[in-house]
């Protein structure tokens, strides 16, 4: 069995104003270092667009409206502020339904065994979209709306989501937080925006776990933090199907933060939590982009984290 790319041009259509870290030039640079030789064999499929429906399966329809809403008035009124940080142009809509589609169609592509597993190469990222708040580049949270679509969709019960971004990913957190069959957990620079993901933040029956990491934290430190807490407990979770967070911007090279990771580690992370899917759930994996905003280092660790994935 092959792995998926889902992505869609649409994508490319969120534009944000000069000098803001979430460009269309990160997608760019992920899917330049992915046609190549090397990744002939992956399965290249156009994201759908997450139908109003899909996306209340994970926000609420004051949200939702908000995001269109707040598109349309951009079409004509130029850029529009969400917060400080998250800006909507006229075809960020259109970018964040796909980016969310592609989540929708990695998970019913992974169940249906049309692909063994799956990368959403799309923008905008998800994991600070909370159920009520766009905010942290994020406009639709892509990793929630497909885990419970999977629940709707395919009866699945038990659904895990692990981030590795630098930053924690408190949007997905406050989905999953009351819900004991859905797993969060995360490893993260602290401190740092959003100031969320500390240990005692444990979720309605343990279902999130977060191991915290300090500014200058290496390769050596991710690895542990996976395979003393977070794999264990994911195995422990023994879930249904695995979501990845797939954020690369803890990278020495990247300019917002200050971790010390490279490419060979969120090649290691990959592998190992495929690995733990492999036994529990019949390696279904689907893995979104997050962060990453050096663009060198963000297309290498693009082509080694999909480089694990082919050979999980």
């Amino acid at each position: 069995m092959v792995t998926a790319l889902i992505a869609h041009q649409a994508c490319l259509g969120h534009v944000t104003p000069d000098g803001h870290p979430e460009r269309a030039a990160r997608l760019d640079a992920v899917w330049r270092a992915l046609k190549t030789e090397e990744f002939q064999s992956l399965i290249w499929i156009d994201a759908p667009e997450a139908s109003r429906d899909e996306l209340e399966l994970a926000h609420s329809p004051g949200l939702v409206g908000l995001v269109l809403d707040e598109a349309a008035a951009a079409a004509t009124r130029g850029f529009v502020g969400i917060d400080s940080d998250t800006v909507m142009s006229a075809g960020s809509a259109k970018a964040a339904l796909r980016a969310a589609g592609a989540a929708i169609r990695a998970v019913d592509g992974v169940i249906a065994g049309e692909f063994a597993n799956a990368f959403c190469a799309v923008r905008p990222p998800g994991h600070h979209a909370e159920r009520d708040r766009a905010m942290g580049f994020c406009l639709f949270n892509n990793v929630a709306v497909g885990a419970l679509h999977a629940r709707k969709a395919h009866k699945l019960k038990r659904i895990a989501a692990i981030d590795f971004d630098v930053h924690h990913g408190n949007g997905t957190q406050d989905i999953f937080h009351d819900d004991p069959d859905l797993f969060y957990a995360s490893t993260h620079q602290h401190p740092l925006y959003p100031g969320t993901g500390r240990i005692s933040e444990r979720g309605i029956a343990g279902n999130i776990l977060n191991v915290p990491l300090p500014p200058g934290a290496d390769g050596e430190a991710l690895r542990a933090a996976l395979s003393d807490a977070i794999l264990p407990a994911l195995r422990s979770f023994s879930p249904d199907l695995i979501f990845i967070s797939a954020g690369f911007d803890g990278h020495r090279a990247d300019p917002l933060a200050e971790m010390f990771l490279d490419e060979g580690d969120f090649h290691w992370a990959t592998a190992a939590i495929c690995r733990v899917a492999a036994d529990c759930c019949g390696g279904r994996v689907v893995s979104a982009l997050e962060g990453g905003y050096d663009l060198a280092a963000l297309a290498r660790s693009a082509r080694a984290h999909v480089r694990a994935l082919m050979e999980a």
